[in-house]
């Protein structure tokens, strides 16, 4: 097999890298309708605390075994299993991470082509005056036309490719190394204009993300938490571990993935109090789930002076998150075609490339042409969503973790991570007992009806 696998020039470039990924549309779109939805604080507090106590220790397994296989995920998982006297099946954990990425990202690049999109129709004034239900008009009728969807499909693909093509050093590490503080940038001024002109509103919105109020606490808010800090860091796509396989034993992983989950929940925090100020300051709802961003927000930045300008920075800062994470999902599987074929790595990324985005096109027909094709109940675009973030990317994590805290030697591990007696105590309970039976119930609770 070839090795293809260059490493990362820095730390810097590889925490970079790595929080990219992790900072994507679920920090600023799905995070803030989730809160609004489950109460605000509540939600918020608790899930903190998963951030910290399940998602960055699968973090540091994935890049463990990801660094000490220094393949794909699929026959990283294969060696790894096979230096350990275990059996080369643990492959299927890298198989439906790797696959699981690949889909992701059929139907995240159509969302990303959405924000970049938005950024055109904010700077344009189309927003202008608009109440709730013109927002309504505009998105389901950007939803109807096929045309403009796949033009933004295909452009935010194309983004893609050109820096997946560049390699890891030239592209990836480069590419986040620019958008990263570009990204840190822009949300910084939005929230000092949310600041400037939502006035007690933003005081209003800084109490109800972090004034605690238990009472909120439903079952449902725990549940949607913990799923929400699981596939917030990337975990179970086969990413971290693809990326630690450029990674260099010179590394600490436990400081890095902690520098990276706090970089992921700033990004959250900070995300919450550039939209709730004004979603507050115009009367408007929190709850509005996913429709928050595209049919919410725009009635604020139509109703606010210089709204056309920041909402045009909004899905710039939109647009950018969403490419950081979506460069991290096409390499998994541009890694498996440059080892596994004959391929150089601009032919691997352009045949990825062109695939996925062939699916993404069924994503963009499930909202018009073949908006009557259903399985299950679910549309080709839901039906992706459900397979992928409830079933498969649990199962992957969970497979991960047990083989991480179960399969592999426990004293090299420890080593490895640098732990003494109670923190390696501390680390085999939450990896062998707590995170595996969480993420059982993340994939248990998939399957159950949802409820609000």
């Amino acid at each position: 097999m070839k090795k293809s696998h260059s490493q990362w020039s820095s730390r810097m470039g590889f925490m970079l890298a790595a929080a990219g990924s992790a900072v994507g549309l679920g920090n600023i779109w799905k995070f803030p309708y989730m809160a609004g939805e489950m109460g605000g604080s509540a939600f918020v507090l608790t899930y903190l605390l998963f951030m910290f106590v399940i998602g960055l220790p699968i973090l540091v397994l994935e890049w463990l075994i990801g660094r000490r296989g220094q393949k794909n995920p699929i026959h990283t998982m294969e060696d790894v299993a096979a230096s350990e006297g275990r059996s080369k099946l643990w492959r299927w954990v890298g198989i439906i991470g790797v696959l699981g990425s690949f889909l992701i990202l059929s139907f995240y690049s159509v969302i990303g082509g959405w924000a970049t999109d938005y950024i055109f129709l904010a700077i344009n004034g189309t927003f202008n005056g608009v109440d709730g239900a013109a927002t309504g008009q505009i998105f389901s009728g950007f939803l109807s036309d096929v045309g403009s969807l796949l033009t933004w499909h295909t452009v935010f693909m194309a983004a893609n490719t050109i820096i997946v093509a560049m390699g890891v050093g030239g592209g990836l590490e480069r590419a986040c190394k620019v958008m990263m503080p570009g990204l840190g940038l822009l949300l910084l001024i939005l929230v000092g204009y949310a600041a400037i002109v939502s006035g007690p509103s933003f005081g209003v919105a800084f109490n109800f993300l972090f004034t605690p109020n238990w009472s909120a606490l439903s079952g449902t808010a725990i549940l949607a938490a913990l799923g929400h800090a699981f596939f917030s860091l990337s975990l179970g796509m086969g990413i971290m571990m693809a990326y630690g396989s450029y990674l260099g034993k010179d590394v600490n992983l436990l400081s890095t993935a902690r520098t990276v989950v706090i970089l992921d929940v700033i990004v959250a925090m900070l995300s919450g109090m550039a939209i709730f100020p004004l979603v507050f300051a115009n009367g408007l709802e929190a709850g509005a789930g996913p429709g928050l961003i595209f049919v919410t927000l725009p009635i604020a930045f139509g109703n606010m002076a210089a709204g056309s300008i920041l909402g045009c920075l909004f899905f710039i800062f939109l647009t950018f998150a969403a490419l950081t994470s979506s460069i991290s999902l096409l390499e998994p599987t541009v890694e498996l075609l440059e080892e596994k074929t004959p391929m150089g790595r601009k032919t691997a990324t352009v045949v990825s490339s062109v695939l996925i985005w062939a699916l993404g096109i069924a994503c963009i027909l499930s909202f018009n042409e073949w908006s009557d094709v259903t399985l299950f109940g679910k549309n080709i675009f839901d039906l992706l969503d459900y397979l992928t973030s409830k079933i498969m990317l649990p199962v992957t994590g969970l497979g991960t973790v047990i083989f991480g805290a179960w399969m592999m030697n426990q004293k090299i591990i420890r080593k490895e991570l640098n732990l003494g007696n109670f923190w390696f105590g501390v680390w085999s309970i939450l990896t062998r007992v707590i995170i595996p039976v969480a993420v059982v119930v993340i994939l248990v609770c998939g399957f159950l009806p949802e409820t609000r």
